[in-house]
């Protein structure tokens, strides 16, 4: 069983998770509310989002949060009033709230607190409320404002509220911070008796008055958190006693039942707001089994909508669970081979019935880890407001393909090469409205962030319209630092690389944004490390796009086997084509095999590479050898090896040290006979033999 400590622990790391995706949201909305000040579902957004982490802190007692939000959430009620008008400053303002709002939450994931938190959250929270004392109609707190009556709630904790770390009584006394508890009655009939009381079951309801100006929506968002372990209903002042009539018969069907519940109500209605107990045998109740109205049964429906489909589940699991699919896969085609060699058909069918469990299990597996790339795409939206704002530029974000899905781990590693990509563009590619009207350019630029599928691999592509890139100033630096020989002859296909070597850099000037030569080697280097592989389009005056190609997953893969030389080699199914027999074109005139070249191949110049020669394989015997042709992007190779296995599920494992250096490897697999497979990083390949022929022309 859990410790006491332990249930805290995780309660407040599910809050600090709920949290951190309130941030985003908050601030999303944020950016919706500055491109258009009158979006007033944006505004809404919000509110929501700031109220949500001022809540949950208010459970945990995170009083520095709940402070520092509720100055936050006061400026957000005057713009959802219209009683203070959405401006450029008040939108800074509020994402420095932003800011500090994470801050905040930091202290409370390390347990610690600082000076310059404090004083930051002082010096922000005062200028949030001048901010409102310039409108003229301060938000003060809602505990302040005159109540217009009382409102009743009923609330019947489920019997696993305790169980799942939640304190009801620390919901019940939140309310005070947005009104005034009038009065509180526990019904306990439902607690068993001793002998059969299951301690940490939860068997209470409690009858709540409370006196508040605040909306219906805001109470319902205090018992938001609760919403799986709750049965909430409200009455609102001046609700009719044919309301009180049903929530009765709701709540205490049997007599003995509404007796007590009723003996509750008269405590805690006051002089004057006992309409339905003083009229209560008079009054009507039409239907007493008609639905409760329907402004209360918005909260109830709530707790069964989408989001009890979802469950968070820890990464490491997520880990375990797709290491043990794939050592079910290598053991899937071990049963597979066994079969074979003993060439029984009720082995061989039961075998094959195994594997295509294991590959929907294997599929399933997989598709936990993928998410949308949309969610990194939405984090740049406030790095290109502030960054253009620094640099005094006018760019509109545009995002297309967020719903392509991409491993979990691959999006996180592939972040923070984007994010170099993005505020490189700001910065060297699109220009200031001044120099854009001097071009005849649109003032404001455009940044765009797509991202699609294509031939098994996921597509990142980052453009922008601005002035592109300076080949001439690219190869005179390249020239300078003796990258490229004076007389050198390059295309563009040749001089956009160069923007990638270690400490290249064509600004003039150093700046917080650029210029110290450190970043696209480093971008480079995350994206091939990711079996990825990176090309830049640029034209003069037009803009750039570099677009950044990666595999779908880093895990287990469909592959093709083939082997040269008696050794196992992996291709990526998705990157096959068709297989052939070797032309004669690439023979050379002794009849050996040629290192590389290209052939005719109905009509298309395809070029070619000889896998056995270029990894210096003894050279293949008299049997008939095949050509394997796979996509590159967006042309076509022809591979040449000596045999054929077929399809293979293969489980892709990092090299070992042995083969760190050699080139074109992506990584090892296991087969079912436990040999080990050599997994072809096919760019990679391709590159190195295109570099070794031009080196040894002969």
């Amino acid at each position: 069983m859990s410790s006491d400590d332990d249930i805290i622990a995780a309660a407040r790391d599910g809050f600090l998770d709920e949290a951190r995706d309130m941030l985003r949201q908050f601030e999303q909305a944020l950016l919706a509310m500055e491109g258009d000040p009158g979006d007033a579902e944006a505004t809404n957004s919000a509110f929501r989002a700031a109220h949500t982490i001022k809540g949950g802190a208010g459970l945990f007692g995170y009083e520095a949060v709940v402070a520092f939000t509720h100055e936050v959430e006061s400026v957000l009620e005057c713009m959802r009033s219209n009683t203070l008008a959405v401006s450029d400053a008040g939108m800074a303002l509020l994402l420095q709230g932003r800011d500090q709002m994470e801050a905040l939450l930091g202290e409370v994931a390390q347990g610690s607190h600082s000076a310059d938190v404090a004083q930051a959250s002082a010096r922000i929270g005062q200028a949030l409320r001048a901010l409102r004392g310039e409108a003229g109609s301060p938000a003060a707190p809602a505990a302040a404002e005159p109540p217009t009556g009382p409102w009743h709630i009923s609330l019947r904790m489920g019997a696993d509220a305790l169980r799942n770390g939640l304190d009801p009584l620390s919901f019940i006394r939140y309310l005070n911070q947005i009104g005034t508890l009038q009065g509180v009655r526990t019904v306990d009939g439902a607690v068993p008796s001793l002998a059969s009381l299951d301690a940490e079951g939860c068997c209470l309801g409690f009858e709540i008055r409370l006196a508040t100006a605040r909306p219906r929506q805001d109470i319902e968002e205090v018992f938001e958190f609760l919403a799986e372990d709750c049965d909430l209903a409200l009455l609102a002042p001046g609700d009719s006693p044919e309301a009180y009539e049903q929530l009765l018969q709701r709540r205490a069907p049997e007599p003995a039942a509404r007796e007590a519940l009723l003996a509750h109500w008269q405590v805690l209605a006051g002089p004057g707001q006992r309409p339905f107990i003083e009229r209560r045998e008079a009054a009507v109740a039409p239907d007493r089994r008609s639905n409760e109205p329907e402004r209360r049964a918005g909260s109830k429906d709530r707790r069964g909508g989408d989001d009890t489909r979802f469950i968070r589940v820890r990464a490491d699991k997520l880990d375990r669970l797709i290491d043990l699919i794939g050592e079910l896969v290598i053991a899937g085609s071990g049963a597979q081979l066994v079969a074979q060699q003993e060439q029984s058909p009720r082995f061989a069918e039961a075998a094959l019935r195994i594997h295509d469990l294991v590959q929907e299990a294997r599929d399933g597996a997989l598709g936990l880890r993928m998410v949308p790339i949309g969610e990194t795409f939405t984090r740049f939206q406030r790095v290109v407001r502030d960054v253009s704002k620094q640099l005094g530029k006018d760019v509109a974000l545009q995002i297309t393909g967020g719903d392509t899905e991409l491993d979990k781990g691959m999006v996180e590693t592939i972040a923070d090469p984007l994010m170099h990509l993005v505020r490189n563009s700001l910065d060297h590619g699109l220009e200031t409205p001044d120099e854009r009207a001097a071009s005849g350019k649109p003032a404001q630029g455009r940044l765009a962030l797509h991202a699609y599928h294509e031939s098994g691999s996921v597509v990142i592509e980052v453009s922008d319209n601005g002035r592109g890139l300076n080949r001439e100033r690219i190869l005179a630096k390249a020239r300078e630092r003796a990258l490229v020989a004076e007389d050198a002859v390059l295309d563009d296909e040749q001089v956009w690389p160069l923007i990638f070597l270690p400490g290249f850099s064509t600004a003039e000037a150093v700046t917080n944004l650029s210029g110290r030569g450190v970043g696209m080697d480093v971008v480079k280097r995350n994206v091939e490390a990711l079996r990825g592989q990176i090309k830049v389009a640029s034209t003069a005056g037009l803009g750039a796009t570099i677009q950044v190609r990666l595999p779908l997953t880093l895990a287990i893969i469909d592959g093709f086997l083939t082997s040269v030389g008696g050794v196992s080699y992996v291709l990526p199914l998705e990157l096959v084509a068709e297989c052939i027999e070797v032309p004669r074109a690439c023979f050379t005139p002794n009849g050996s095999a040629a290192v590389a070249g290209h052939f005719d191949l109905r009509g298309e110049v395809l070029p070619f590479v000889d896998l056995g020669r270029f990894y210096q394989h003894p050279a293949a015997g008299s049997g008939r050898r095949s050509l394997v042709v796979v996509r590159d992007g967006g042309g076509r190779v022809g591979l040449v090896v000596d045999r054929l296995h077929g399809e293979h599920q293969t489980v892709i494992k990092p090299l070992g040290q042995v083969f760190r250096q050699v080139q074109g490897l992506a990584g090892t697999t296991i087969l079912g006979s436990g040999e080990v497979a050599l997994i072809l990083d096919v760019p990679a390949l391709l590159a190195s033999a295109c570099a070794r022929h031009q080196a040894q022309p002969a």
